[in-house]
């Protein structure tokens, strides 16, 4: 069977008012890592120098941040879901973020300042996951949705952490909606979702600053490897707040020499790209059943806070087909000899695939050349997930026909 193109455009969107950026400054994000740090589980994930793939790939260097050992949860997001948490915890109490550290969240105090709430949530997976361990740990309540073809490691992992979890026959964008819904209806109900709308702003806002310990971390990795910055760094997107956080941090503490920064989508939901494409501003949406392996990414309606950062600060956005994950997880499994080897995922892996295609083949020479990437580049990857849908994991990696 021929491979689908990798399709790419480069960023011609008219630039904002960048309303948001200043919410990604690195005096925020370090109000976040003292907050990430309060956690016992805490402790920065690795940075994997994959010296010897990239000089066979013809770059500098490449860099590849291992999220599969984040808090033991095989994924990134926790990050995200525990500071929305707790900064709204803060917020009923009339705490400073700084005054809401594990130590209270999980302490007797909490109960009688704050009691308990329920927090809604929808997710592929990895989101849910995070919001329903990090309500275990603080004494709170959690509920999860998961969109239809998800897969039972998935859904087992967010049962084993307590919460009431239920699979839907509708899309990861209805599952949100039916979350709302679900929440209004539910004393003390909370919704802590990856994706902003009108009116619902300040939690996805904290969930994107909570990523920014990842960015900040690599940040100080790479500087520790003798590196001042990378000159581009590839980030995947499903809603985007992950790629919009990237973005947004990098802008801020990089300034005029902020790195390249490549937006990358699964082509069965790509609103991002389709909305790149059209070149006017304006997010476009994507519907369906959104059917890609990268369930982390099926995600077909942008988070309008973080889409405007990456409107302002991403160089080109890229769609792509399930096979370069695939090929991506099967090169971080098995790396050139004296390269650690990483265990990631279809949503984590699709940064190292494309990069190896846009290194090796062909019929992606203008894209390489668009992009300036050659031997001086040093090129930097967020593996967001390890080994979540373990089955598939082992057919991918063991299969490279």
């Amino acid at each position: 069977m021929e491979k689908k193109t990798i399709r790419c455009t480069e960023n011609r969107m008219p630039a904002t008012d960048d309303r948001w950026l200043s919410a990604m400054r690195a005096e925020e994000v370090e109000k976040v890592r003292a907050f990430h740090r309060s956690f016992p589980q805490y402790a920065p994930t690795p940075l994997a120098a994959l010296t010897h793939t990239a000089k066979k790939l013809g770059l500098g260097a490449l860099f590849v941040k291992d999220e599969s050992r984040r808090f033991g949860l095989n994924a990134f997001k926790v990050l995200g879901g525990s500071y929305a948490m707790a900064s709204e915890i803060a917020r009923a109490v009339g705490r400073e973020i700084d005054q809401t550290d594990y130590a209270y969240l999980t302490g007797e105090q909490l109960r009688k300042e704050y009691g308990q709430a329920t927090f809604f949530t929808a997710t592929d997976g990895n989101h849910g996951r995070g919001v329903a361990w990090s309500a275990r740990q603080l004494g709170q309540k959690a509920v999860v949705l998961m969109p239809k073809g998800t897969v039972k490691s998935r859904f087992d992992n967010i049962a084993r952490e307590g919460a009431q979890v239920t699979i839907e026959d509708a899309n990861y964008d209805e599952c949100v909606r039916r979350a709302c819904a679900l929440a209004g209806q539910t004393e003390r109900g909370v919704v802590v979702q990856d994706t902003a709308w009108e009116g619902y702003e300040r939690i996805p806002l904290w969930i994107m600053q909570g990523y920014g310990t990842m960015a900040s971390e690599a940040a100080e990795q790479l500087k520790a490897a003798g590196y001042d910055r990378p000159t581009h760094v590839f980030i995947q997107a499903g809603v985007g707040s992950l790629a919009g956080a990237v973005a947004g941090y990098y802008a801020n503490l990089y300034g005029k020499d902020c790195p390249k920064v490549i937006v990358m989508e699964a082509d069965a939901a790509d609103c991002h790209y389709q909305s790149a494409l059209a070149g006017d501003g304006k997010a476009r949406i994507v519907t369906g059943d959104l059917n890609t392996m990268m369930a982390g990414l099926a995600c077909g309606e942008p988070n309008p806070i973080s889409f405007d950062l990456l409107v302002n600060h991403a160089c080109c956005f890229v769609s792509c087909p399930d096979w370069v994950s695939a090929e991506g997880m099967r090169l971080l499994a098995a790396p050139e000899a004296g390269d650690t080897p990483v265990v990631s995922g279809e949503s984590g892996a699709i940064g190292t695939g494309l990069v190896a295609a846009i290194m090796s083949d062909p019929a992606y020479t203008g894209m390489k050349e668009m992009l300036g990437l050659d031997e001086r580049s040093v090129v930097l990857l967020f593996s967001t997930e390890g080994d979540t849908d373990p089955e598939n994991y082992r057919a991918i990696v063991g299969n490279r026909d």
